[in-house]
């Protein structure tokens, strides 16, 4: 009776599994091979993505084998997508050509299926060694991102006395070198014991090869937790398809390699995540859960105030960090900020952000750090940082040096692409970040040239900034003096309120009696009401949900009364170059447009032109054309809100009525459509 061969007994089980992996991938994936098949180059390493929802409906024990196994079945599946598409190639119809890969890669999408748990999905703080071996999935913010290199994946090795010829692979445990065997690995009936082996020419595989660092997300971390990050290692169609600064999603498999060879530092074995599939979260940064009986509300709040609109948006206000009292310009300046109007792309690409920048600048007690933090819980994705940067890549981006590699580190506004970041300090900024900010806050990109390194990366972020004035704030002196910050970067801020701490013993007295709580028992139930509906976690649900509701367009009225303000501001004899150009001009709009959002509505009317008019005012410190808004510390909340609009409108309307020509009606209809 012939012997049972133990290693033509794996190969037939692993032909049998190759044979259904293919069968899988024909029956669900046959576009995506017919595309591969198609594509002209047989070089190329080509992508082909499945679900492992679908997979696991269609085979759950090979599903399973993925999961526990996926060194070994992820090779199978490559295989398999190879069998599969030389199968296509030979039943393409009459006409099309086909050309046969080489290098086809099956990329496994876990998302949505029942590996979304602790278990196999863990934050990247919670791994461990139970991890290893596993297919897992981790979430993080891409903070470095290193050069593309070569990497050999696998050469070929004949044994000089049998002949056999064997594959060998570099150990990522060993930094990636080749450890040939002791001896020839032959499965054959007689071992060949040969020692002496020889490469065979052209039969080394190279694959892209880079390394990355992913950071958990400050946003799911506790007070006083530190971010934990882990290096992933991206290969052939995988390199370079994401960036500093994203939102990713990694499933891999959990290995370690040996740390770099340091004098007087012990090696240790660090986690490394081998990537199989990426994907880009960005445009999922912020999601929040609003369920419809939600809407309803917001829409019936509404309703309620529809003759009292003011008063309606003054209850929203009021829970803009609630233990502050009075402030209502400043709250109105927050809540606009976060809101940020609508981003405007002309014909030929040129983008005018929608994101507005909003500036405090104050005597020390006057609740600047209040409303930045309370600001960045509000927004569920933020970054909060002092001027001189809470890591060595401060506010924009450093290139660093990690194991003899240069890397680009990103620094808050890169980490708060698509939220908000706080910058407390704002005067104590780096001076590398005083050169770059200006594109980050304007142009929403930072173009880097350091070290070799040649990108741009992406900051569109809403930059809150607060900074204390240099000595006695002097009300003679230009913002500029009194900040030392330049006119340029001042410019760039939308809202830049001045909060002086001068005597006014009425207004002491009418904080000091809220801090001791002694108003409380003054106020109305329907305040009380209010108080109740518009809670923290309500008034986050609501500003994200007019973020993404409604994209308001100016009407007639409005373009008239900026474009008026505009021409006044412009012919004044107060004119300030840099402030009263068309970036205030775009300003406003982007205000009145984050009015009308405020507002629950999608169009601007000339509410929303006046207030966004009044917002400007308030920045204007030392050249206001319109005196009716006051010390912005000192600004409380009116009984009669609406009334007294109506007053302020009458002001603003009566400097305006000398300009019955409208030169600059185009300009406006040219940034706001």
């Amino acid at each position: 009776m012939k012997p049972v061969n133990e290693s033509e007994c794996m190969e037939k089980e692993e032909d049998s599994e190759v044979k259904s992996l293919a069968e899988f991938l024909m029956t669900h994936h046959s576009e995506q091979l017919h595309s591969i098949v198609v594509s002209p180059d047989p070089k190329l390493h080509y992508p082909l993505y499945i679900d492992f929802t679908d997979f696991l409906n269609e085979n759950s024990r090979l599903a399973h084998l993925v999961l526990a196994q996926p060194t070994v079945y992820l090779l199978l599946f490559d295989r398999a997508a190879f069998w599969a598409h030389k199968i296509v190639i030979k039943g393409l119809k009459f006409g099309e050509k086909g050309v046969e890969k080489k290098f086809i890669h099956v990329r496994v999408n876990v998302c949505g299926s029942p590996l979304e748990c602790p278990e196999t999905f863990p934050s990247i703080g919670r791994v461990r060694v139970k991890h290893r071996g596993i297919l897992l999935t981790l979430k993080g913010t891409l903070i470095r991102s290193g050069a593309i290199k070569m990497y050999e994946g696998e050469r070929m090795y004949q044994c000089r006395k049998c002949k056999h010829v064997f594959p060998v692979h570099p150990e990522l445990e060993s930094r990636n070198s080749i450890t040939l065997p002791l001896f020839c690995p032959s499965q054959r009936s007689k071992s060949c014991e040969g020692t002496r082996f020889d490469c065979v020419d052209e039969s080394v595989i190279r694959h892209d090869y880079q390394e990355i660092k992913i950071q958990e997300s400050t946003q799911v971390l506790g007070v006083g937790v530190i971010p934990r990050s882990i290096p992933v290692i991206l290969m052939d169609d995988l390199v370079d398809i994401v960036k500093t600064g994203d939102d990713i999603i990694v499933t891999g498999i959990l290995t370690a390699k040996w740390s770099p060879d340091l004098k007087d530092v012990r090696s240790n074995l660090d986690p490394v995540l081998i990537a199989n599939y990426v994907r880009r979260t960005n445009e999922l940064k912020a999601d929040i859960d609003i369920p419809s009986d939600v809407i309803m509300k917001f829409k019936q709040f509404w309703s309620d105030f529809n003759d009292t609109p003011l008063k309606g948006r003054n209850a929203i206000l009021r829970g803009l960090c609630p233990q502050i009292f009075g402030l209502f310009t400043v709250k109105l300046a927050v809540a606009l900020t976060l809101i940020g109007g609508v981003q405007h792309v002309d014909a030929s690409g040129s983008k005018i952000r929608g994101e507005s920048h909003l500036l405090l600048v104050g005597d020390p007690g006057t609740g600047k750090s209040q409303f930045l933090k309370f600001a960045a819980k509000l927004s569920n994705r933020s970054v909060i940082t002092t001027g001189l940067g809470s890591t060595s890549a401060g506010l924009t981006v450093t290139a660093v040096k990690d194991g003899g590699e240069w890397m680009l580190e990103a620094g808050a506004l890169v980490l708060a692409d698509g939220g908000l970041c706080c910058i407390d300090e704002f005067d104590s900024m780096r001076e590398h970040d005083r050169a770059t900010i200006h594109e980050a806050m304007e142009q929403q990109t930072i173009s880097v040239a350091k070290a070799g390194l040649v990108t741009t990366l992406s900051t569109r972020t809403i930059v809150f900034g607060a900074t204390n004035p240099k000595g006695q704030y002097d009300p003679d002196q230009s913002l500029s003096v009194n900040t030392a910050l330049s006119g340029p970067l001042l410019s760039r801020f939308d809202i830049v309120l001045v909060l002086l701490d001068t005597k006014n013993p009425e207004w002491d007295a009418v904080v000091s009696s809220h801090i001791l709580n002694e108003g409380e028992s003054n106020k109305g139930d329907h305040d009380e009401d209010l108080g109740n509906i518009w809670t923290f976690s309500m008034l986050r649900r609501y500003i994200h949900f007019v973020k993404g509701y409604f994209r308001p367009v100016l009407t007639k009225e409005a373009e008239k009364v900026i474009s008026s303000y505009y021409q006044l501001q412009r012919r004044s004899a107060t004119y300030n170059a840099a402030r009263t150009t068309v970036r205030m001009l775009e300003s406003l709009i982007r205000l009145a447009q984050a009015h009308a959002r405020l507002m629950f509505r999608n169009e601007v009317t000339r509410i929303d032109a006046i207030m966004a008019i009044l917002c400007i005012e308030s920045s204007m410190t030392t050249s206001a054309i319109v005196d009716s808004v006051g010390n912005s510390l000192h600004s409380n909340f009116t009984e009669n809100p609406d009334e007294e609009y109506a007053k302020q409108e009458g002001l603003i309307l009566e400097k305006l009525r000398s300009f019955d020509e409208f030169s600059d009606v185009n300009i406006i209809e040219g940034l706001s459509r």
